[in-house]
């Protein structure tokens, strides 16, 4: 188990919960249970380096060939997801990060498509501050917000530590970063820096445990770490039993091979 951070929030607790953050429990501060719970910049640095060659699908390790960006045309965006989606679902001792799950080229392919359009949702004017409970207002789709999000990102790293996002040392000098974005403490044009961080928050997590044929969840590794056992055929020889049953997780993609 990894050490409890400030908050007494540790990665295991926090997996167990993640519907808090899928429900967009943004303000209450879960976002510090989300990055605080790495503390060893040695992974940040890990993760960080080689950023090139890992987005390229160079590292044989940790990435496959099908994986390429279609949406981000510039590695400098994508570096910036990469490592803000890591501080957000970091690597530790329970199991792997989002860079390892595939996260990064999950979200890729996801502002590829009709969601980073928004292109079943309602988008004309008139355009005007609704309420909390609404959801998204803003005039700006996904694929542009992250886009300039990101460079925002960028931008900020820049302005305080005089170095790029994804080359920071320091993993709480990222963390100062995305807290600044909850805090709403860099603007953004037609939308707030709370509402990108939580719309990559979330699909962060859909990353992470989505079936693996959308791109996130490389190898069932999230689902191994909340053994979920994903997309089977039925639990008909199980279902009646008291006792927990641990299974070899199934992807939609297995009943297909």
């Amino acid at each position: 188990m990894a050490e409890e951070n400030q908050d007494g929030m540790t990665r295991r607790k926090f997996i167990q919960n993640t519907g808090l953050v899928l429900g967009g429990a943004i303000g209450g501060g879960i976002l510090g249970g989300v990055i605080g719970s790495q503390t060893d910049t040695e992974t940040m640095d890990d993760n960080t380096a080689g950023n090139e060659n890992n987005a390229n699908g160079t590292n044989g390790d940790t990435e496959t060939h099908q994986e390429a960006r279609v949406f981000f045309k510039r590695q400098q965006d994508f570096d910036v997801l990469r490592s803000a989606t890591e501080r957000i679902f970091p690597e530790d001792d329970n199991g792997p990060g989002a860079i390892e799950l595939g996260v990064p080229y999950y979200i890729d392919r996801q502002l590829a498509g009709p969601w980073g359009l928004n292109a079943k949702e309602y988008m004309d004017g008139p355009f005007q501050e609704g309420e909390a409970t609404q959801g998204s207002q803003t005039r700006v789709p996904r694929g542009d917000m992250f886009l300039i999000g990101l460079r925002r990102i960028n931008a900020e790293s820049q302005s305080r530590f005089d170095t790029s996002f994804y080359d920071l040392e320091d993993a709480e000098q990222q963390n100062e970063i995305l807290q600044a974005l909850e805090n709403d403490d860099i603007s953004m044009p037609g939308f707030t820096a709370s509402e990108f961080l939580q719309t990559m928050i979330v699909a962060t997590m859909e990353g992470a445990y989505c079936d693996p044929v959308y791109g996130g969840n490389r190898g069932m590794q999230g689902w191994q770490m909340k053994e979920f056992p994903g997309a089977q055929m039925a639990y008909i020889n199980v279902i009646e039993d008291d006792e927990f049953h641990a299974m070899d997780p199934v992807s939609l993609h297995d009943h297909h091979s």
